[in-house]
């Protein structure tokens, strides 16, 4: 497996001290990656190693994720945003940058595409299509979840070696090869003093947000994004267990998300998972170069 070699810049963030992956001549046009919940910039590598053109690519770590410094007080998902915003006027001062975001990731930054339309030149949300639509009578149940969860943290379970997180890692995804979960295995845990490895990730990302997911204010954000618009998706097994529902309730859920974006173009790639740079990198890198090489 050919491996294109990856620098560690170091950015404060309100703050904290954001840890950014990159790749390529700081010369070359900027592509920002955003990675999703409970993974970590280095997973972009096989992407990164299939992209033909000449990128800079950055990619950080969320607070609280790889080598980002943990957040003592907590994590809000409108953090992202905020941290987005400052990485983007730190890297890119000057001139609005390609960004394509995963999951987490693709959901933050569709969100921030809306509020900042003018720092985005295009943007690829890779089965990040916003989160299950809730309820105003479930609040009062969530608020108590979230105060159960704080006063009792959630922790992470200890591996006895990095071969146990190699299991652990393509039991979470069959598709994943042993070579690639091998490669991902020292980004995804860090080794402890006791000689245990755990993951390289805050457990407090695993509480619960206090706040309800208001689908209408997502709406409202997404109906503001200028820039052209890419999805990916994979085979939607992810996104039916993900919305609870069946193909056709999937279906009427995605196409009320669709139509909010103006300049929306989509592609899918069937024989791939919810891990699209994972499981099919190769084919993922022609669609990403494709769509952002083209003039907006």
């Amino acid at each position: 497996m050919k491996v294109k070699p990856s620098q560690s810049l170091f950015v404060d963030v309100r703050g904290l001290r954001y840890h950014v992956r990159t790749w390529g001549d700081p010369a070359a046009p900027k592509l920002m990656l955003l990675h999703g919940w409970m993974d970590v910039s280095a997973s972009f590598q096989f992407l990164v190693d299939a992209l033909h053109k000449d990128w800079y690519v950055l990619a950080p770590d969320w607070r609280g994720f790889g080598l980002s410094a943990w957040d003592p007080s907590g994590y809000w998902f409108a953090d992202y945003l905020a941290d987005l915003d400052f990485l983007l006027r730190e890297l890119s001062p000057e001139a609005p940058v390609n960004v394509a975001g995963h999951s987490m990731g693709g959901n933050a930054l569709g969100l921030y595409a809306g509020a900042r339309p003018d720092r985005v030149k295009r943007i690829a949300l890779l089965e990040g299509f916003g989160l299950p639509r809730t309820t105003p009578e479930k609040a009062p149940k969530r608020f108590a979840q979230w105060m159960d969860e704080l006063a009792n943290p959630p922790s992470f379970k200890s591996y006895r070696s990095l071969e146990e997180v190699v299991d652990r890692l393509q039991k979470n995804n069959p598709k994943l090869t042993e070579a690639r979960a091998r490669f991902l295995a020292p980004h995804w845990a860090q080794e402890t003093s006791s000689g245990q490895w755990e993951l390289a990730s805050d457990p407090r990302h695993k509480i619960v947000h206090a706040v309800l997911y208001r689908l209408e204010e997502a709406i409202a954000c997404w109906k503001q994004i200028t820039a052209p618009t890419l999805w990916v998706w994979g085979d939607g097994q992810w996104m039916k267990d993900w919305f609870k529902s069946g193909q056709d309730d999937s279906e009427r859920e995605l196409n009320e998300r669709r139509a909010a974006i103006a300049h929306l173009q989509e592609e899918r790639i069937v024989d791939s998972g919810h891990m699209l740079h994972f499981d099919t990198p190769e084919r993922l890198a022609g669609i990403l170069e494709e769509f952002f090489v083209q003039p907006t």
